[in-house]
């Protein structure tokens, strides 16, 4: 039965004060959100509060519930159980989910078989077989058991014993000194199996146990003047030992150490987990999703999914933050698994590195599926919910040039979608003012901005959904004043700069600052904007300044062109030096008609 929005804000408020899980429901009964809460009434009624303050993903979920269950637990432990089981059987839509759920491989070896080989397999069953591992990835997996197989010179090829042998010449790896030559006749049956039985030593990690005995082999065929042999068991002893060194094999686990990582970029998140053991990195599995709501219950939730998936956890699992429910969890891994991982965030030493470089690993991959595009749109969100707005699609910027009150103008740059628009820039000279007077031309240039986009002007017609404007609180209000004379209301702040010159906060038209250099994506952003807009004003500046100079006052001189005003500023370098030399001194540069009209334009005439 589908319930109305008060319906079930009203069902929300009744709930217990009970641990427990709820889960939400769209109108075709389909599982969409399945959540844990300590306190069921606390955590679902904020659904139905407060909306405006949700996140756009919450407010989408939150618009698609049409009822909901709650199951209330004994404790909280029982309700993280609970919440596990449901996850992985509903995939709801607002869950972070993670998608690579395939688990890890494991190695098989069945010594009741004539000629045992090693395989990879996906899980284990109940068959009387040797089952080895997970080591990781299947990659990592076919890594060892090829480490194995050459150290052993055991066959790769697709061959089936006793079947093949004697049917073809020797393969490549035969050639290569890879593989002893199994497939050929009079080799020997129960030579085989016991390399095979040191395989599976290896496998269980017993690395000094399989090089005492092939040493004791080697000695034994030294003794006996079998040189040959004993040559080949050196470099069996020799890979063996080399094996063991580089710790490539781990009996029966994956890792003693999984360190995680978390970053994000402005669209894109990532989790990453690497794989120690023995101080040595294994492999990396790494998770990319859209921005979350709430990183620490994100990584929370994949982390649950991650090892309750792989069957298996390790002895330590560094964190980049403190999540919610770490013991929890800690006594779920251990009760499913018979393991308690020691779950922590370090402090200090070689484990933060190994934190820092989870991170590291966990922006590049957020990078590399990050467009352009999303980068933009990520932006936008993210100084919309700064300013407590809907992500600014068109975005105008504001700024004043004089010099000691000559020459005003303004410039008005755009940017839609995060990227300039530079067609539809535009440069405004100010009109009817004869001092520097900033706050009277902001509120001129807003003025007339916006009165044309009233009246539908070409070039005008769209409307910004953000004002920014170069200066502090007093120019934010000038523009407030401006668009209250013509009756309307936009979204309007003011770019504080710091002492470098470079915008540290937005301040509102009443004076509160929203600081943006804490969050460098968007502090970067509001800076190319005042850059953008700052160049466009001083160019525009310039151009009217250059131009004024080349129509001076001599211009209305008689008798002084091009030729004799150039001579006339080369030669006394400015129009205040050239205004206050004496007629004798023009004369020696300009006929004398000339210079006495140059004279006494400055002077006067003589009474």
């Amino acid at each position: 039965m589908n319930m109305t929005f008060d319906e079930l804000k009203d069902k929300a408020l009744s709930l217990p004060y009970a641990p427990g899980v709820y889960i939400m429901r769209n109108k075709d009964d389909k599982v969409i959100y399945v959540g844990k809460a300590k306190k069921l009434k606390n955590r679902v009624s904020q659904y139905f509060q407060n909306t405006a303050n949700h996140t756009p993903k919450t407010r989408l979920m939150v618009s698609h519930i049409h009822h909901f269950d709650v199951i209330v637990a004994a404790s909280e432990f029982e309700a993280l159980v609970l919440e596990c089981s449901l996850i992985k059987r509903y995939l709801p839509k607002y869950n972070i989910l993670l998608k690579d759920d395939k688990g890890y491989p494991y190695l098989r070896l069945d010594m009741k078989e004539i000629y045992p080989k090693i395989t990879m397999v996906s899980k284990i069953s109940d068959d009387g077989a040797g089952y080895y591992g997970p080591y990781g990835s299947r990659g990592v997996t076919q890594d060892v058991m090829e480490a194995i197989r050459l150290t052993l010179k055991l066959p790769g090829c697709k061959k089936e014993f006793p079947r093949d042998i004697g049917k073809d010449r020797p393969c490549l790896n035969y050639h290569m000194n890879q593989c002893a030559g199994w497939c050929q006749e009079g080799k020997s049956c129960t030579e085989y199996r016991a390399l095979m039985e040191q395989a599976r030593q290896l496998l269980n990690g017993n690395f000094k146990s399989v090089a005492a005995d092939i040493k004791e082999q080697m000695l034994a065929a030294a003794e006996n003047l079998e040189f040959e042999l004993a040559a080949s068991l050196r470099d069996r002893l020799n890979a063996v030992e080399s094996l063991g060194q580089k710790q490539l094999v781990t009996a029966g686990t994956l890792a003693d150490t999984d360190v995680v990582g978390y970053a994000q970029t402005e669209a894109k998140a990532c989790f990453a987990v690497l794989h120690f053991s023995g101080g040595n990195l294994l492999d990396k599995d790494y998770e990319v999703f859209p921005l979350p709501d709430d990183k620490e219950a994100a990584v929370s939730s994949l982390m649950k999914q991650y090892y309750l998936s792989r069957g298996l956890a390790p002895k330590h699992v560094l964190l980049p933050f403190e999540i919610e429910d770490a013991e929890l969890f800690s006594q779920l891994l251990e009760q499913q698994f018979g393991r308690k991982p020691h779950l922590r965030v370090p402090q200090r030493g070689d484990n933060v590195r190994l934190v820092e470089l989870a991170c590291k690993n966990a922006l590049e991959e957020a990078e590399r599926v990050t467009s352009r595009d999303e980068k933009h749109r990520g932006t936008l969100v993210l100084l919309g919910k700064m300013l407590s707005m809907e992500p600014p699609g068109r975005i105008e910027s504001f700024d004043i040039s004089n010099i000691s009150g000559t020459d005003i103008v303004a410039s008005m740059v755009v940017f839609e979608e995060g990227k300039p628009k530079k067609k539809d820039y535009k440069r405004f000279k100010l009109e009817a003012l004869t001092n520097q007077d900033d706050y009277e031309s902001m509120r001129q240039v807003v003025r007339r901005r916006i009165s044309h986009y009233k009246a539908g002007d070409s070039g005008f017609e769209n409307a910004p959904d953000l004002l920014l404007i170069d200066g502090g609180i007093a120019h934010a209000r000038a523009a407030v004043e401006a668009l209250e004379q013509l009756g309307l209301r936009m979204n309007v702040f003011g770019m504080v700069k710091d002492d470098r010159h470079r915008t540290r906060a937005l301040v509102t038209p009443e004076g509160e600052e929203i600081s943006i250099d804490s969050n460098q994506t968007v502090f970067s952003f509001i800076g190319n904007i005042q850059e953008e807009t700052h160049r466009f004003a001083i160019t525009y500046h310039r151009q009217l300044r250059s131009k004024r100079l080349r129509y001076s006052e001599l211009d209305t001189i008689a008798g002084i062109g091009p030729k004799r005003k150039q001579e006339l500023l080369k030669t006394f370098k400015s129009l205040a030096a050239i205004g206050q030399a004496s007629i004798e001194e023009l004369e020696r540069i300009l006929p004398r008609d000339a210079a006495s009209a140059v004279y006494h334009h400055f002077h006067g005439q003589e009474e």
